[in-house]
């Protein structure tokens, strides 16, 4: 392999049928990587030659269900990738059953594994994609995002400059499941909650009342404290590891007030001295506790 291939960055974009891997794919491009749709696998070696000839530092492609029996070669290629050098990432897009059934009904596509039975073939199509979730470097759950949303997070991961590491604080609700796009998951669950406070309810946790009566008590000074030195400890040892992004997750009940807080205070603490995006999962949503 030339040092031309070696010095390259490929991401490998995966997942279920309905997932997002077209968008994700089309935010890839806009971002300068180098984007190829449904590459047979045995023309993986041959793709990486080729891109590597143009002069391109960062390519992507989609691989999934659609090779059907190549997937069963997935492992070895992408060993003998990586023992020649080549950087080789992988991402898998996934997304809950019923949302994935939602979407091929709004947009009336055909599964492409076919037959009668959608939820079958979801079935079907997982199973089969399971060696490439296993070998994913990043998972992340588009069920609750957008289409715009879905190309914030392949930005924020995927479009920053590689010499300063990407850091996104995430506020998100328990009860809505864990974003398993998070490198790191922290939980404010024991603090006081403002939802029960008839003033506060309404309010979210970037409203100053809300903010001012979560950060007042002296367990939250304690914690967002602490989970600053947690995190300016372990964001160099991340970066000496390879990773050009990290996403910290703070977690309530239901995303709307103390991880809100937190969030925007570890914001103002790190905001200086590292490249931060913030992301309040649930503030989309209806108004819970």
């Amino acid at each position: 392999m030339s040092s031309e291939e070696q010095s390259m960055h490929i991401l490998v974009v995966t997942g279920v049928s309905g997932g997002g891997k077209s968008t994700a794919l089309r935010a890839l491009e806009d971002i300068g990587y180098y984007c190829v749709d449904n590459l047979p696998l045995p023309l993986l070696p041959q793709f990486v030659q080729l891109v590597g000839n143009t002069g391109q530092k960062k390519a992507a492609l989609v691989i999934d269900a659609r090779e059907g029996e190549f997937l069963g070669g997935f492992r070895h290629e992408m060993r003998e990738l990586r023992s020649k050098g080549l950087a080789l990432e992988i991402l898998f897009l996934d997304a809950p059953d019923d949302v994935l059934l939602r979407r091929f009904s709004e947009t009336r596509r055909r599964h492409p594994l076919h037959g009668d039975d959608l939820r079958a073939a979801i079935a079907h199509e997982r199973k089969e994609l399971l060696p490439l979730r296993e070998e994913a470097h990043t998972v992340v759950d588009t069920g609750a995002l957008n289409v715009h949303q879905l190309k914030g997070v392949i930005g924020e991961r995927y479009g920053k400059s590689g010499q300063v590491l990407a850091l996104t604080l995430l506020s998100f609700g328990f009860k809505y499941g864990l974003p398993v796009e998070a490198d790191m998951v922290l939980d404010v669950r024991f603090l006081p909650n403002p939802y029960f406070i008839p003033a506060l309810s309404n309010q979210t946790g970037l409203e100053p009342e809300v903010s001012d009566y979560v950060l007042s008590q002296p367990d939250a000074q304690t914690f967002v404290a602490k989970a600053e030195a947690l995190i300016e400890f372990y964001l160099p040892r991340a970066q000496r590891e390879g990773k050009s992004y990290v996403t910290v997750a703070i977690g309530c009940t239901g995303g709307r007030h103390r991880s809100v807080a937190v969030v925007a205070d570890l914001f103002n603490r790190l905001g200086a001295r590292y490249q931060i995006t913030v992301r309040h999962r649930e503030l989309g949503r209806g108004r819970e506790p």
